[in-house]
């Protein structure tokens, strides 16, 4: 289960290592560049699903909001 739990923490650390790259901008071919398409590779199988049943709220994507909020749930949950 503790394996879990430290998934689960690491997934958390990741979507917002990914909104936060979000905010700055990426030239290509940089190591930046990699590391932001690892993110987006990793947290997008997740957050797509998620974005097509809650459209954007104007410039806001709510989507990672709610998949955020659904693995802090399941964390606190499986982890107690």
């Amino acid at each position: 289960m503790s394996l879990v739990c430290a998934f689960l923490t690491v997934y958390l650390v990741v979507l917002f290592a990914r909104v936060v790259l979000s905010w700055f901008p990426v030239r290509e071919g940089t190591v930046m560049a990699q590391v932001s398409t690892m993110l987006y590779e990793v947290t997008e199988p997740v957050i797509a699903p998620v974005r097509r049943v809650i459209p954007p709220a104007g410039m806001f994507d709510l989507s990672f909001l709610v998949v955020s909020f659904g693995v802090i749930i399941l964390r606190s949950i499986l982890c107690g």
